[in-house]
């Protein structure tokens, strides 16, 4: 990444989107000191808005910022050339393709991210979902944790994103959001019981909240 570049994603998360979070969000943070200091680490959450990612790379302090990348869909951002400019060089997103060709593989990429230390930001639902409604993860998250089992994995719960900007909506709605942060999902040793434990740590931090239904 270029001088310039870097510079400009400090000024992005650091200026503008830690404006929007602190003043639009008026965001509300618990369990703060459960967040990494340091890499390796994986910070995983449940994903029902763009806003998401940007809230949790504002989560942790701006010296962290270089060693901080939101693992994204390839095909989504990277479908063109002004997109893609931003998403790797602004946003700063490590790339995951969904469709891996025959024999490569698919979280190539993570292993070396992790082995270089950096903290990645993972959405285990794999896409968007309905607004303030959780998904079943999928098993990636317990492949990436078994060839890295040392590294902490942190599930965040993001309450009210979903609400302020939706899937398939442009315009954002200020609106107060929660954040619960989880102590570190331990490897169990085995990839199905993995899943359901970060699937149960994100439900269990969702009720922590006690918030009422939104319908």
């Amino acid at each position: 990444m270029t001088t310039v570049n870097k510079l400009l994603r400090f000024v992005w998360y650091n200026v503008i989107v830690r404006f929007v979070v602190m003043i639009g969000l008026g965001m509300n943070v618990r369990h703060r000191e459960r967040l990494p200091a340091n890499g390796p680490a994986i910070i995983v959450a449940n994903h029902n808005s763009h806003l998401d990612t940007m809230v949790l790379m504002t989560l942790l302090p701006a010296r962290l910022l270089p060693k901080l990348q939101p693992v994204a869909a390839a095909d989504y951002f990277l479908r063109n050339k002004l997109v893609a400019w931003f998403a790797l060089n602004i946003i700063g997103i490590l790339p995951l393709s969904r469709k891996p060709k025959k024999g490569e593989d698919l979280f190539a990429g993570i292993h070396q991210a992790l082995n270089d230390d950096r903290i990645l930001i993972l959405f285990p639902e794999g896409s968007r979902g309905e607004p303030e409604q959780m998904a079943h993860c999928k098993q990636g998250i317990a492949r990436i944790a078994e060839k890295h089992p040392d590294v902490p994995i942190i599930p965040i719960y993001l309450h009210g994103l979903g609400k302020a900007l939706p899937k398939g909506e442009a315009i954002f709605v200020p609106f107060f959001c929660d954040v619960f942060v989880g102590v570190p999902v331990q490897w169990s040793g085995d990839r199905k019981s993995f899943t359901k434990g970060v699937e149960s740590a994100l439900k269990d931090l969702s009720e922590e909240g006690q918030f009422s239904s939104w319908e």
